[in-house]
């Protein structure tokens, strides 16, 4: 079972300020052994109130195997610390 965007809005409440969610897109920044990652527009649930992001499993998903793959590849060419 894939998991996407409801095509209409629901009632979701921010878990940070109760304010309304909204489809949106929001920045990631990853930080990790030395690797720094920025993706510019993730799906994500956006608050109106407070702009907190919340992204779907799916999207979660994705960005720990993108991770998973950065490691790997960038390995041999982290010094270790």
């Amino acid at each position: 079972m894939e998991l996407k965007f409801q095509k209409k809005e629901i009632d979701m409440k921010c878990l940070h300020c109760q304010g309304t969610m909204e489809k949106g897109s929001s920045p990631l920044h990853i930080d990790r052994k030395g690797c720094h990652l920025t993706l510019d527009h993730v799906p994500a649930w956006i608050c109106a109130q407070c702009g907190e992001a919340y992204f779907e499993e799916a999207e979660v998903i994705a960005v720990q195997e993108l991770i998973a793959l950065i490691d790997q590849k960038a390995q041999p060419l982290v010094a270790n610390a």
